[in-house]
């Protein structure tokens, strides 16, 4: 999302739909404004502030994560850390993702920071083994020189591998005890390594590797899909949500991880030929994440507390949503 100025009054891109044209959205939306195909000149659809909401977060976050990884003896591995989970341009949707769940269900941003900052750490870990040579070797990330380029593929590898541990050490050094229970941090623990382990990521980056047998739709669920599905469940064990609001996350989080992957092929493909089945793909995914979704709306009102989580469903389909830093 690009903004050209400071003003909060300034127009917000956000198509309407997957192949139509963008409509002008006002930048302070209410749910039921994120949530339609039309914008709404209402002064309740004009209620939440949606620049702040996220400036302010993505701010904290960047705040903490530069605290939780201080250079200590040996230097080397904590700079070659500190390189990909501080670097200029991240997104932050992991963490950010999992702090708007949390919030949805009335939990305290001072919960959720440090897993948080944990599934930042692990979403950095994996895209430094992603880019080594041995895996999709490759040699730039998000306009910079990757992990292994600047620090040598045996340091990326240890940066990598020292960011796993870490985020579980982080989630039970800093997360406040009268704030969550320790049964929650057992199962937020639990969840990032099952997302992390053969049953999820190491089983989309393997089934990547070899292709042959293993379907797209396969790939896509295990390597991208599976982070979004953790940072939502993870934030919604940190507000409290039931098993069955925690499916809807999980689900609602698969799709957006997978949304924005095939947008991303799509992309990338659209001068080779025109994929009508990527398309339908992605706007299936969408239209999934945004139901989801819906299930919220009537026990919580369809509040300013669900815009975030449907702005992501929106960036992923139309990369017009997110904050330059």
């Amino acid at each position: 999302m690009l903004f050209s100025g400071g003003s909060a009054a300034i127009p917000l891109i956000m198509p309407s739909s997957f192949c139509s044209p963008p409509t002008l959205l006002p930048m302070k939306l209410s749910a039921a404004a994120i949530r339609s195909s039309s914008s709404s000149s209402s002064s309740e659809s004009l209620n939440f502030d949606l620049r702040t909401y996220w400036t302010t977060l993505i701010t904290e976050i960047n705040q903490k994560l530069d605290e939780a990884i201080p250079v200590k003896y040996p230097a080397g591995i904590y700079e070659a850390m500190r390189y990909s989970v501080l670097a200029q341009g991240a997104k932050r949707a992991p963490p950010v993702m999992c702090v708007a769940a949390c919030e949805l269900f009335g939990g305290e941003r001072l919960a959720a920071f440090p897993t948080a900052c944990a599934l930042e750490m692990v979403h950095a870990a994996s895209l430094i083994h992603d880019d080594l040579p041995c895996m999709d070797d490759d040699p730039v990330r998000r306009g910079k020189p990757s992990n292994h380029t600047v620090y040598g593929s045996n340091i990326a590898l240890l940066a990598g591998d020292a960011l796993f541990p870490l985020c579980f050490h982080h989630i039970v050094s800093n997360t406040p005890p009268d704030l969550v229970p320790p049964a929650t941090i057992l199962r937020i623990i639990a969840e990032i390594a099952r997302t992390v382990g053969s049953t999820g990521m190491a089983a989309g980056q393997y089934a990547d590797l070899e292709g042959g047998p293993f379907p797209l739709s396969f790939v896509q669920e295990k390597k991208f899909g599976a982070m979004g599905e953790c940072s939502a469940v993870c934030g919604g064990l940190l507000g409290g949500a039931t098993e069955d609001e925690l499916e809807s996350l999980r689900r609602y989080g698969r799709a957006v991880g997978m949304l924005y992957q095939v947008v991303d092929d799509i992309t990338e493909e659209k001068k080779k030929t025109n994929n009508n089945g990527a398309m339908e793909m992605a706007e299936e995914l969408k239209e999934k994440a945004k139901k989801e979704l819906q299930v919220f709306d009537n026990k919580y009102g369809g509040g300013d507390t669900l815009v975030p989580l449907y702005t992501f469903v929106d960036y992923a389909a139309h990369r017009h949503f997110l904050l330059p830093l």
